[in-house]
């Protein structure tokens, strides 16, 4: 299990922040939904990351120990965060080509949204998947 280095209150403090925040919140924000990915999905059969801000392993699995990940999955903050709160979805992310996924653990659904009861990042009424 992941060590929490964000406590749940300020995790929830800088997700309501990072839509109308800065880079401190919105990193904050990334790297708490990581956190919590990583606790609700323990393992290491898959490696999630949100450059630059921050990457975690997760899902139960086969260990990656060396080289690059057989399951990868890669997006940006932005993505990441409409993703964790339900302003998008997975499979919308995936169409749209806003999500790299590879290997085949690297289908996240199962575990997203994360938090759908705080309100999150948008891009507006056009994104696919809401």
């Amino acid at each position: 299990m992941a060590r929490r280095r964000i406590s749940t209150e300020d995790g929830h403090a800088a997700l309501r922040a990072a839509p109308g925040g800065g880079r401190a919140e919105k990193a904050a924000a990334v790297r708490f939904c990581l956190e919590e990915l990583a606790e609700r999905a323990p393992g290491n059969s898959v490696e999630v990351r949100v450059p630059p801000f921050g990457v975690t392993q997760c899902v139960e699995g086969p260990r990656h120990t060396r080289g690059t990940p057989p399951n990868v999955v890669e997006t940006d903050p932005q993505t990441w965060l409409e993703l964790a709160t339900g302003a998008l979805s997975w499979s919308g992310a995936v169409a749209a080509g806003r999500v790299s996924a590879s290997g085949q653990r690297a289908d996240l659904s199962a575990w997203l949204p994360l938090f759908p009861d705080v309100p999150g990042p948008s891009a507006g009424p056009s994104v696919p998947g809401r």
